[in-house]
């Protein structure tokens, strides 16, 4: 029996006004005759109309899938909400349209481990990764195990020939904030970080650099309600200094409505600076000082190196973006 409702190669060739051999040719991953254009436009009606199981089948059997895997560390930190953090989900957004730009499909994924990218990357045929999070050892492992091509967004790694790298400048950073403290007469200055390695060490030596002394450090707790009682235990000790450098907006914002809860005054009492730039930064009250990156640069650098390295498997690169501070009004300067 004719099933009336089946999308069939014939309906959509004449949607578009292109041979049917052209929408099979798409189907099967025969593009190199089909401009781009007529590709994407393909494939569009070819999801808009239902299409998508055979279409999924196909990418998957082709030698190039299009796909391209977002892999972002699952921490502990995040509990359980890995991508409503601030900074994940502002990096998701301009990957998802910069990906979608390049004509290729994005695929996100959340990995406690970074051996998961291994059977991920092979079962869905991915010719690109862009990895969020995890540490130098868990990428140089990676790359042992997979040849698909891929790009640190976010992390901390020596290069060496392996994979592509896009990294901020951390220690500039911090310097930045140093040196902008300084300008403002503070000099007993804490930074809060929940470790003391890698950007968060950067960033922290940056300040020191900037305030042309050593600034205090302290470790908190990942867990947020051990933060709380944390902060609490050392209330009068953060009292003690003029202003807090949180290595993250999210740890700035948190401190700065702990304090506000205990009647503590932002920048009145204690100014406090944060990094990242996010969105909710600049909406709490006072507006954040904080370390802006761009974003949106950061995506267009991380795909473009990443399409490099699939059209060339030898290519590389180190990328360090600019960053830059943005005063607000959380800091006081001091008489």
């Amino acid at each position: 029996m004719w099933d009336e409702n089946k999308v069939r190669i014939k309906d959509i060739a004449e949607e578009l006004g292109v041979s049917t051999a052209t929408v099979s040719n798409v189907l099967h991953g025969k593009t190199k005759k089909i401009s781009d254009r007529t590709v994407k436009t393909v494939e569009q009606k070819l999801e808009e109309r239902g299409y998508i199981p055979d279409m999924a089948a196909t990418l998957l059997a082709r030698n190039n899938s299009r796909i391209i895997g977002v892999i972002v560390n699952d921490h502990p930190k995040y509990e359980g909400h890995t991508f409503e953090d601030s900074f994940i989900s502002a990096a998701i957004n301009h990957l998802s349209d910069e990906i979608e730009t390049c004509g290729y499909f994005m695929m996100l994924k959340k990995a406690k481990r970074i051996t998961e990218i291994i059977n991920f990357a092979s079962m869905w045929n991915l010719d690109g990764i862009v990895i969020i999070g995890f540490c130098e050892d868990e990428y140089q492992n990676l790359r042992d195990h997979i040849r698909v091509p891929f790009v640190i967004y976010d992390g901390f790694a020596d290069v060496q020939n392996r994979f592509g790298n896009i990294t901020i400048d951390d220690f500039d950073g911090g310097r930045q904030v140093g040196e902008y403290l300084r300008s403002m007469g503070h000099s007993q200055v804490l930074c809060i970080a929940d470790n003391d390695i890698c950007m968060d060490l950067m960033r922290y030596k940056g300040l020191c650099e900037g305030l042309n002394l050593k600034a205090d450090f302290l470790k908190i707790p990942m867990a947020s309600d051990e933060r709380e009682m944390f902060y609490l235990s050392r209330l009068d000790k953060l009292k003690g200094y003029t202003a807090v450098f949180a290595v993250s907006d999210y740890y700035a914002i948190e401190l700065m409505r702990f304090l506000q809860r205990q009647e503590i005054m932002i920048p009145d009492d204690l100014s406090i600076v944060g990094f990242d730039g996010c969105r909710e930064a600049s909406e709490i009250t006072p507006k954040l000082t904080t370390v802006v990156q761009n974003n949106l640069l950061r995506a267009k650098t991380v795909i473009s190196l990443l399409l490099k390295m699939i059209n060339n498997s030898r290519m590389t690169e180190n990328i360090c973006i600019p960053v830059k501070l943005s005063v607000g009004q959380s800091v006081r300067k001091l008489n």
